[in-house]
């Protein structure tokens, strides 16, 4: 049987990414590419697909 492990610590590193790829966003539009993939990431770690 798997133990449950905690999501919080994910949870806050997608809402970091969120914010980062959010204010690359509005101020240098061509690295908003840059913070997806640790959004997408943290994301579906937060939610245990993987």
């Amino acid at each position: 049987m798997e133990a449950k492990q905690s999501t919080g610590k994910y949870w806050a590193l997608c809402f970091f990414w969120l914010a980062l790829m959010i204010v690359l966003l509005i101020v240098y539009r061509q690295f908003f590419w840059l913070a997806l993939p640790g959004t997408v990431t943290y994301f579906a770690k937060a939610l245990r697909l993987f």
